[in-house]
């Protein structure tokens, strides 16, 4: 995997049958380089993850005893082949690069670091499970290891479960809100690391909704596993900004903090647009999915459907209490669904598959519903205000509040935080 680079050029000698210099120059051949996994071969192509810029973490793994927090997310890009475009006079005119992917767990064994065991988040190692499904302890087909799963009764590894391990490394791809757990699990992670003593490597990941900053700060009170730490909804970060922050802010049990590594993405800016390669859990299935899940995911405190139980899942809201406007959708057990809201029973809502993408936390379609439903008196539950982190936000919106003037309310929050997480910022 990391031998030298060796190349390999092939002059080749083309009876072009004409003079004509634009047909000459038209020519072109690859010269193939078998080449190693160096970033510093990849540099100006496209993003490479934490996981990808190995040579950046795999001599400090090397005679550790080392687990891995990850799911299917958690995958390593590979060079296959490099190939060089010349043009017929051997004029270089730049690289063609093919990957291969390959899981980080893998990618790691292949490499003798000495893994002991997996740890995975809400939804299970091969990111399967329903939201919320409990997941039971198990062993990687594939590789033997064992798996202990950080949902449910087990959010924080116990000393036990850590006992003989030197290094932790974290690897899960994030969306950018608050409630996704897999920033929770990271706080457990990191305290868990802290207490005994073990050094943790996040491996970075872009947040495909890195720009956005928005939404309620949470209050302390309404502090749970889909709303830790006082952020706001879209916190505008990477999982390595994040964990940064978590460390500098003393957010851990008692202000304790862990020995924190980030191995940043390579060729990544914030501004940068970021389509996932693999669905990060199993109701988010595409780019518009993951845009519109922070906007949309209030509606799980409430009596609509996010078209769980469709192949639409946080792309489409509805239920039998809105208006019938000429879309409509029955959800039916599916993939990462079992049981889904109004399973068997048609909803009437709105189709957003084919929106603009949304550059801010959109209320409007929450909004909309409330006004609209003919059962108020059912609309919100009691989760609402754990994905909100406020009372306030209910309250806004039974009272009728302008959806410009809850945004208006949520500034001085916003301000206060954006200035916090200058300190921690990478891109």
């Amino acid at each position: 995997m990391f031998k030298n680079t060796v190349l390999f050029l092939l002059m080749i000698v083309f009876s072009c049958g004409s003079t004509n210099k634009s047909k000459v120059e038209s020519k072109k051949l690859k010269v193939d380089i078998v080449s190693t996994n160096n970033p510093n071969q990849m540099m100006n192509t496209k993003i490479l993850t934490g996981a990808d810029n190995s040579s950046a973490y795999l001599p400090s793994l090397k005679d550790k005893r080392v687990s891995i927090v990850t799911n299917q997310t958690g995958e390593i890009k590979l060079i296959k082949s490099i190939a060089q475009v010349v043009d017929v006079n051997g004029k270089y005119e730049g690289e063609d690069i093919e990957y291969k992917t390959l899981s980080i767990v893998d990618f790691l064994i292949e490499n003798k670091i000495l893994v002991q065991k997996i740890f995975a988040p809400e939804h299970g190692f091969r990111g399967t499970a329903d939201a919320g499904e409990h997941i039971i302890d198990g062993k990687d087909t594939k590789t033997g290891l064992p798996i202990i799963s950080l949902y449910g009764d087990n959010k924080k590894p116990k000393p036990e479960q850590l006992a003989g391990i030197d290094i932790m490394i974290f690897d899960l791809q994030d969306v950018g809100a608050r409630f996704y757990t897999y920033i929770s699990s990271l706080h457990y992670i990191m305290e868990a690391c802290a207490e005994n003593n073990i050094q943790l490597i996040i491996l970075d990941r872009p947040n495909p909704n890195g720009i956005i900053v928005d939404g309620p700060i949470l209050e302390k009170e309404f502090t749970s596993f889909v709303g830790m730490h006082p952020i706001p909804t879209l916190h505008g970060m990477t999982i390595g900004e994040y964990g940064k922050m978590i460390n500098g802010e003393k957010w851990l049990k008692n202000g304790i903090q862990c020995k924190l590594t980030v191995i940043p993405c390579l060729n990544y800016k914030r501004e940068m647009t970021y389509s996932l390669p693999v669905k990060p859990s199993p109701n988010l299935p595409n780019d518009q999915a993951i845009n519109l899940y922070a906007s949309l995911c209030f509606f799980e405190g409430t009596n609509i459907s996010v078209g769980r139980g469709t192949e639409k899942q946080f792309q489409v809201y509805g239920s039998p209490y809105l208006p019938i406007n000429g879309f409509s959708f029955t959800p039916i057990p599916n993939f990462g669904a079992k049981e889904p809201v109004y399973k068997n029973i048609e909803c009437y809502g709105e189709d957003l598959s084919a929106v603009a993408k949304v550059k801010q936390l959109e209320l409007k379609w929450l909004i909309k519903a409330y006004k609209t439903t003919s059962d108020k008196s059912k609309f919100f539950n009691l989760f609402f205000t754990k994905l909100a982190g406020t009372r306030k936000l209910q309250q806004q919106i039974e009272a009728g509040v302008s959806e410009a003037e809850i945004r208006k309310s949520w500034e001085s929050g916003l301000k206060s935080f954006k200035e916090m997480r200058k300190k921690y910022l990478i891109y």
